[in-house]
């Protein structure tokens, strides 16, 4: 599923219009990045939680030239499944 996909289910089973359920769609991806851009968590319960996890800088190895190279530190977005999600799959 893509998100014109969703767009159209969300639309469908809310009885609402495309555009409206593509606003609130984006809207939804918009609050969990910002939040976790300040480093908040994001649960949304019997769906699942989104956390930061920071990545520690290391090295690395170019697989072409054998060369070591350096790997900045960085954060990620993770994704934990909630009890009712995982259950469904």
């Amino acid at each position: 599923m893509n998100k014109g996909d969703l767009i159209n289910k969300v639309a469908d089973d809310a009885g609402i219009t495309k555009a409206q359920a593509n606003q609130a769609i984006d809207s939804l991806v918009e609050a969990i990045g910002k939040t976790l851009k300040v480093g908040g968590k994001v649960t949304l319960v019997g769906f699942g939680t989104f956390t930061v996890s920071a990545h520690a800088a290391r090295n690395g190895r170019n697989p072409k030239t054998g060369e070591i190279i350096k790997i900045k530190a960085r954060k990620v977005a993770r994704f934990k499944a909630g009890k009712e999600l995982a259950e469904l799959l």
